[in-house]
């Protein structure tokens, strides 16, 4: 594996290990402190604490210095809450703190310095794949939805920026797969070039949550309806009666739980005919799986399929299928800019 590709995982892990474990490692007061005794600005301060938390001794070893000046720095950046206490949601939809079956209504908060995602990953012509990290200097509250305690959908920088190309892209009789808070289906309604949406969702307890508590907010609520329904099934054997120009799907959590779900949906686009399709942080799963697929040229152990938990013997048998499964990735793209290193 080329130097990139192993510069890549690493920042990758050390982020994951970050966000998962250590995600607010300084309180505001020590950052500033210690911006104040080296005579740094804020965000330059807080980009050598995190160096230093990820171990990275950029005087002494060379790739560490490569690491910082080229991953970390690059990936953190400086949010103002303003732009997202603005969002036309987060401004006219209030969430009551309620609670149906394994689902909950709630408010959630960023402290001062925490650590998150903001966006989907870059990936850069030199083969460089960027976390977009960001923080706050002051606290942001926030809507959240929870399953069984668990965060599934709230309205974060992330949920802000990662749907804002697929919004803008929305038009005409749309079909969203997934509801969540409602979030695309709020915005998109707003839009004279969107004459109604479709939201299909699985669990009744969310649509009960949606309709009673959120929908009554919402303007234009009337070109909105949700229907109780399993979104595959839907795409398969309903759709098409529907005539939508417009598909758009987000019914999962994260990267790693969405990416089995993409390329099930890829498979079956043609069922809605004539449809425009777009999905939540494909950019970001598409760099994932592009991973994924790299490691299982390069070491041929199954990369790809230890993903998908099977067996490498059963991996090897099912590559074909997999492989006919991600043709829509060019030869060119898999490889990446770095592949020849």
């Amino acid at each position: 594996m080329d130097r990139i590709r192993d510069n890549n995982l690493t920042v990758m892990e050390l982020f994951s290990a970050l966000l998962h474990e250590r995600a607010c490692p300084f309180t505001k007061e020590e950052v500033e402190s210690f911006a104040k005794d080296v005579g740094m600005d804020i965000h330059p301060a807080f980009c050598t604490l995190i160096c230093a938390v990820c171990g990275l001794d950029s005087d002494l070893n060379p790739r560490h210095r490569l690491l910082a000046e080229k991953y970390i720095t690059p990936a953190l950046k400086r949010l103002e809450t303003a732009p997202y206490r603005n969002d036309p949601f987060y401004q006219q939809v209030h969430l009551p703190e309620k609670t149906r079956g394994e689902w909950q209504l709630t408010h959630q908060q960023y402290a001062p310095y925490e650590l998150f995602c903001y966006d989907d990953t870059k990936d850069l012509p030199d083969g460089r794949e960027i976390p977009c990290i960001g923080y706050f200097t002051e606290d942001f509250r926030y809507p959240a939805v929870l399953q069984k305690g668990r965060l599934w959908m709230a309205i974060t920088p992330n949920e802000v920026e990662t749907m804002k190309a697929d919004i803008a892209a929305a038009h005409g009789n749309i079909l969203v797969l997934g509801l969540g808070l409602g979030y695309y289906a709020f915005m998109t309604a707003q839009m004279e070039t969107v004459s109604r949406v479709t939201v299909v969702e699985l669990d009744q307890d969310v649509i009960r949550l949606f309709e009673e508590e959120l929908l009554p907010q919402f303007p234009n609520k009337e070109k909105i309806r949700v229907i109780h329904a399993d979104a595959y099934r839907y795409v398969e054997t309903e759709a098409a009666k529907e005539n939508y120009d417009f598909v758009y799907a987000d019914i999962w959590h994260d990267v790693l739980d969405g990416t089995p779900m993409y390329l099930r949906f890829r498979a079956m686009e043609k069922h809605v005919p004539g449809a425009q399709w777009r999905y939540w942080v494909e950019k970001s799963m598409l760099i994932w799986l592009r991973g994924l697929i790299l490691e299982e040229m390069d070491a041929k152990q199954g990369g790809l399929y230890r993903y998908f938990e099977k067996k490498p013997s059963e991996a090897y048998q099912e590559l074909p299928l997999l492989r006919q499964q991600t043709s829509f990735l060019s030869p060119e793209w898999v490889q990446g800019p770095c592949g020849n290193d």
